[in-house]
């Protein structure tokens, strides 16, 4: 019987304890996870109209309270959510309960150690805001191109790196309107679309599609544009 390897450790302690610590206020939608429920439409409905989430096998890595897991759960999807956070996995899994949501499981593993285990066994991987908060974004990226099937759809969000996102992802959304906690980002974790599009392609990950997320501090509405300056989304297909 052959052993695989344990993958290194690819996760920072100090990410996994700050989101840890807001745990009991993921399914507050006026809590520090409110930009989350807010955004969850837009990415959903991206996603679905792209991959077809109907009757798909779907991984969401870096799932935390399972916000997006539950929706595409919602959709018709048979979904895995899985992160490190052991506090997080354990309100994802109260609320499928409590809402009796179908079709949706939660696994505390890391998304290597998955691949290793599990490689070529999904339709679709999410994989959104969690890139900027790993040391080895690339390693995360190989590891959803092992899961997903030849042809499997893999997206991504993330936070681009330039002086408006500092502004506007920071400054501006940390310190001046406070809609996220202070010390939720790191400017020098941020990934400049060339650097993630490197990284897919190294993963045998054909590029296909991107889209900027934009918010209204004044209306407080968020919407998908053609803008990736700040916030974006990518989606992209296994090739080999």
């Amino acid at each position: 019987m052959h052993t695989i390897s344990t993958p290194h450790a690819n996760f920072d302690p100090a990410e996994l304890a700050k989101f840890s610590d807001l745990a009991h206020h993921w399914w507050d939608p006026e809590s520090e996870f409110r930009p989350l429920h807010q955004i969850n439409p837009l990415r959903l409905a991206w996603i679905d109209e792209l991959a077809s989430l109907q009757g798909k096998h779907v991984l969401d890595v870096g799932c935390g309270g399972g916000i997006l897991s539950d929706a595409m759960a919602r959709s018709g999807a048979q979904v895995l959510g899985i992160d490190l956070a052991t506090k997080s996995l354990k309100v994802a899994q109260l609320h499928a309960l409590e809402a009796q949501t179908p079709r949706v499981s939660y696994r505390e593993v890391s998304v290597e150690a998955l691949a290793a285990e599990q490689p070529a066994s999904f339709d679709v991987v999410t994989c959104m805001e969690m890139l900027e908060h790993v040391p080895d974004p690339a390693s995360i990226v190989r590891a959803c191109s092992q899961l997903v099937k030849p042809g499997g759809w893999v997206f991504f969000s993330t936070l681009n790196r330039n002086p408006k996102s500092f502004l506007f992802a920071i400054v501006g959304a940390e310190y001046v309107l406070n809609m996220l906690p202070r010390g939720t980002h790191e400017y020098a974790k941020f990934i400049r679309p060339s650097e993630l599009a490197s990284a897919c392609r190294s993963a045998d990950l054909e590029w296909l599609h991107t889209r900027g997320m934009e918010y209204n501090p004044l209306t407080r509405r968020y919407w998908l544009s053609a803008d990736t300056s700040v916030n974006y989304l990518v989606a992209t297909q296994r090739t080999a």
